[in-house]
């Protein structure tokens, strides 16, 4: 393990002394509810072959199963464990003794997004409802930065997303599930009619939609920061159903990539730039039907994962913890990652170091 770096603070403005950074910019993507077990491990085979939860193993085996571990997540998870694995850092596996988890006590989405924006696990974010969150946030916090007003952009899946960055507060646009893309772009309005005309068989609008309406506007934008939500797989898995649980996560990293891709080949971003890809929350596991659910009574669905490629973050690629890790860290090492220092409204909450070397 790398030695914990030590920050010294420059009062009053939030920047940090002394420490050299390459990042200028962020992307950070979330998948709702993505099990560790099948980022690290692949497909379950105890759920595959349910037919209660997937419809047709054949098909799933045929496209995701091997016996072995390392290519059954490589099939599920290609830009994971090829490009970051072999470029940047992953946390999460707790089968090599790498532990990450909620520190809220609730571990569903609202107090998980929480947690990983402000770096507090407030057990007054306790349920999912349009709540205006009263905590700050880091993109909250970066807008006032000099050279990150107006820079920020979110596009998230879910519509919850708007009260838990607090936009009306925050000033960080927020695009959330069928929220107007009025922009002098043509293809963004071209995304506008698609997902308006679109179905909507899980009652929002399709994750591809999302991540193109965040791809096309970092190419018209150019924001410092773009923040990506997906939400398919924790519908899925809800829903009992499998087989589009995988379907959602393996289309999810091939967007990822597409992304990371497409940023390297733009100066403004190219070898200036830091992805972080995590979860809100994880899953049950121990019950087989537990895997569906999370929440305050599942003891599984508090175990998380994070990713992490850029300039500032050594190739390592899986990472054992010493001690585990928490999602409150997250909020800190996004600032950190910048050359800021963010302190929470409440609570302590310190970057993930070896992230940030």
């Amino acid at each position: 393990m790398k030695t914990t770096l030590v920050f010294f603070f420059l009062f009053g403005s939030g920047a940090l002394i002394g420490q050299t950074h390459k990042t200028e910019n962020l992307i950070i993507v979330t998948l709702d509810g993505m099990r560790w077990q099948e980022v690290f491990g692949g497909v379950d085979s105890t759920i595959l072959i349910d037919k209660r939860f997937t419809r047709d193993s054949e098909d799933i085996a045929r496209r995701f199963w091997s016996p072995s571990m390392k290519e059954r997540r490589k099939k599920l998870f290609p830009f994971l464990w090829s490009t970051v694995l072999e470029q940047g850092q992953l946390y999460g596996d707790r089968n090599i003794g790498s532990e990450v988890n909620n520190a809220n006590k609730y571990k569903f989405s609202y107090p998980g997004y929480n947690e990983i924006f402000t770096g507090y696990p407030d057990t007054a974010v306790n349920s999912n409802k349009k709540i205006l969150n009263k905590n700050t946030n880091v993109l909250e916090f970066l807008n006032k930065q000099k050279g990150y007003h107006g820079k920020i952009a979110v596009f998230s899946t879910w519509d919850v997303f708007p009260y838990i960055l607090n936009k009306w507060r925050s000033g960080i646009y927020v695009n959330s599930d069928q929220d107007s893309l009025g922009f002098n772009s043509n293809n963004l309005k071209l995304i506008e009619q698609m997902q308006s005309l679109t179905t909507r068989p899980l009652g929002i609008r399709p994750d591809i939609f999302t991540y193109f309406a965040g791809k096309e506007y970092l190419l018209a934008y150019h924001p410092k920061i773009l923040y990506i939500a997906f939400d398919e797989t924790d519908d899925f898995a809800h829903a009992g159903e499998y087989d589009q649980y995988l379907h959602s996560a393996h289309a999810e990293d091939a967007m990822i990539a597409d992304l990371w891709n497409t940023v390297q080949a733009m100066p403004e971003y190219a070898k200036k730039t830091t992805l972080i890809v995590t979860c809100d929350h994880g899953r049950g596991d121990k019950i087989k039907e537990q895997w569906k659910d999370h929440g305050e009574d599942i003891e599984d669905a508090g175990h998380i994962w994070i990713a992490a490629l850029g300039p500032d973050t050594r190739a390592e690629g899986e990472v054992k913890t010493a001690m585990p890790l928490y999602q409150k860290q997250l909020a800190p090492t996004i600032a950190a990652l910048l050359g800021f220092h963010f302190t929470p409204d409440r609570g302590v909450s310190e970057p993930v170091s070896t992230i940030i070397y």
